[in-house]
């Protein structure tokens, strides 16, 4: 399968199709959107327009499975485990209640809807730890279906993006002060990037919370993986069908501990931190491109509105819990 011409190039078109989404991004209105939701529609539009191209179909697997867990091993750099120690168990408590109010909400909501277990479990993590991170990391173990996959992502990123550039107004019509606006956007955007856009709009007095409350939901990854891995191995015993131990979880870990222990002894830049995280969302994008390829959009007419409407709820009722019990 690998070292074929077709192999390399269905690796390379998933590199041109990241390409044209980042250039796309740098456009006035598709820059709130992001080049990752932009690389799955591209992606979901050759598909439907060209059809498959099976020639290239190693390529492009390789691309959505092994690209994807390289790009979540680098996201490990994104955490500073240090800080968050610091800050102690009440951080790391608040956030593990964001993430059980989010798995209630979403499965309370998604199984009277009739949504498969696994859309939903893609949902949840999304919204309740890291967005398209969590989901590429809870799909590789559950083994979804990539049209499951893609569509969670693509979800979480456009309605994650209009609740990011909401969450400013809201907060100065309220009169939210910046730490407490911080806190908020940190406990309940999905994305670090949208957590990023939101919680700037006030300076360094928000933005700091803002990126400690995230970085406690990012942390939860590796035990949430390692619960569903258990989880699954239980179900599944007796039978052939193995849950696979995410190995490349273990990879994001440890880059998490090596990139702390180089910053506080001041052995890395924070150029050099920005440009592998920089890498690590260029990569998350090509896998993500990879993932889009298998939207197949006759199937998805009558299936998108009621994860989107469940998404949905379960984002506004987290916006409020966040705001009303968690800071």
């Amino acid at each position: 399968m690998y070292r074929t011409v077709e192999f390399y190039q269905g690796i390379l078109l998933m590199f041109f199709i990241t390409v044209c989404a980042y250039s796309l991004s740098l456009l006035p209105i598709l820059s709130l959107i992001g080049p990752l939701a932009i690389a799955i529609l591209i992606a979901v539009a050759y598909r439907n327009v060209f059809q498959y191209p099976e020639d290239i179909r190693s390529g492009i697997i390789f691309s959505s499975k092994v690209i994807l867990r390289i790009a979540i091993i680098l996201y490990g750099i994104h955490l500073n485990i240090k800080i968050i120690v610091d800050e102690g168990f009440p951080l790391l408590f608040r956030a593990s209640v964001v993430l059980m109010f989010t798995l209630l909400m979403t499965f309370m909501i998604g199984r009277m809807l009739g949504i498969d277990y696994k859309l939903l479990l893609l949902l949840a993590s999304g919204t309740g730890i890291c967005g398209a991170a969590a989901i590429g990391a809870v799909s590789s173990i559950l083994d979804s279906d990539e049209e499951d996959t893609a569509l969670a992502i693509g979800m979480i990123a456009c309605l994650g993006t209009v609740f990011a550039l909401a969450a400013p107004l809201i907060a100065s019509v309220s009169g939210m002060n910046p730490d407490t606006y911080g806190q908020w956007v940190g406990f309940s955007l999905h994305e670090i990037a949208q957590t990023l856009l939101a919680g700037s709009s006030f300076g360094n007095e928000s933005l700091t919370p803002a990126l400690l409350s995230k970085l406690s939901r990012v942390l939860l990854l590796f035990p949430v993986t390692i619960l569903i891995v258990m989880i699954l191995s239980f179900k599944n015993k007796g039978s052939k069908k193995k849950a696979s131990f995410p190995y490349f979880i273990l990879g994001f870990v440890v880059l998490s501990i090596i990139g702390t222990i180089l910053r506080e002894n001041g052995w890395m830049s924070l150029s050099f931190q920005s440009t592998v995280a920089s890498i690590a969302s260029f990569l998350l994008t090509v896998a993500m491109a990879a993932v889009g390829m298998s939207v197949d959009l006759k199937k998805f007419t009558k299936q998108t509105l009621k994860p989107i409407f469940t998404l949905l709820l379960t984002s506004v009722a987290l916006s409020l819990f966040v705001w009303f019990v968690v800071i």
